[in-house]
């Protein structure tokens, strides 16, 4: 799944909760059934984890472009400098 995916994903999820639990909040207050609510939630956090928790492949798409190994030999890796560290340290001692 990629960035804009799992985006997606999370706004279904919210959205889709949501509804569930207006719709099993409204259905029981009606009903005057507590159970009633709490199946008609229990089955729309089911439904929800059944699409969105498996890697769809509408949530596949926009894929990263990865580096080709020769590629990465050519960009080196950014070092940390150990003098920053060390001099982080001796401000905050004084």
């Amino acid at each position: 799944m990629d960035w804009q995916g799992q985006k997606v994903a999370e706004q279904w999820m919210q959205i889709l909760l949501l509804v569930f639990a207006v719709i099993a909040f409204a259905t029981g207050y009606t009903l005057e059934s507590f159970q009633l609510m709490i199946l008609i939630h229990a089955g729309g956090v089911c439904f929800t984890a059944l699409l969105i928790i498996p890697n769809w492949p509408c949530f596949n798409t926009h894929p990263l472009n990865w580096l080709d190994p020769s590629e990465a030999d050519k960009h080196p890796k950014p070092q940390v400098s150990i003098n920053s560290a060390s001099n982080k340290k001796n401000t905050r001692q004084k």
